[in-house]
């Protein structure tokens, strides 16, 4: 084709091959049913096309239980028996966590009860008494701070005791010791000072001669 005024892009009218009128449509060839602007759909039936989009199109069915087919399956929706299990493990991590804040930033150690225990047998001679103090607690970190007062007069100097994270009781001892002949029934008192004030005492024999 040597015409030098052909142009791709300006066909004329003969060189367009047009869908042909269904009554112009070959002999034996079934009628279209429908012309749709330049295409002819030829009844009855329908198209492969057509045929392929209805069997992959998920229907609501499939796609409200998750079978959409070829496709991931959906998530449904979370048993009541594991919602619940999630539950009861958040309340237990929350409960943790607010142990965890009391035991970091609560106030100090706090005294439950002070005793004091003697020898339950007569110290000899020359023999030496050990009282021991129990002071027990919260088990939160702190001090105490105290003083042993004694039968015949003598106070102890102002004493302290420091308590780990934890550590919920404390032993604090008297080791009194005695000379010569004689009887004395004496007394240890354990005073606690702090945190809070508390008294103890205990009572034991020195027999000697």
């Amino acid at each position: 084709m040597n015409d030098e005024s052909y142009s791709a892009t300006e066909l004329g009218s003969h060189w367009v091959e047009h869908p042909r009128h269904p009554e112009h449509a070959p002999s034996g060839t079934p009628a279209p049913d429908r012309v749709e602007g330049e295409v002819l759909r030829f009844g009855p039936g329908v198209t492969a096309a057509a045929v392929h989009r209805a069997q992959n199109t998920p229907t609501a069915a499939q796609i409200w239980h998750g079978t959409i087919p070829g496709g991931t399956p959906l998530p449904g929706p979370v048993p009541r028996r594991r919602a619940r299990r999630y539950a009861l493990a958040g309340v237990v991590f929350l409960a943790v966590l607010a142990v965890l804040a009391w035991w970091l930033f609560a106030p100090g150690v706090a005294v439950r009860s002070v005793s004091v225990s003697a020898p339950q047998q007569e110290v000899g001679c020359d023999g030496t008494a050990d009282v021991v103090g129990v002071v027990r607690t919260d088990g939160r970190r702190g001090v105490l701070r105290y003083r042993w007062e004694r039968s015949d007069g003598t106070v102890s100097a102002p004493l302290t005791e420091r308590l780990a994270r934890g550590q919920r009781e404390a032993r604090l001892r008297l080791l009194w010791t005695f000379h010569g002949p004689g009887v004395h029934r004496a007394t240890a008192r354990l005073v606690l000072v702090e945190p809070t004030v508390h008294r103890a005492m205990a009572t034991f024999t020195y027999r000697c001669g």
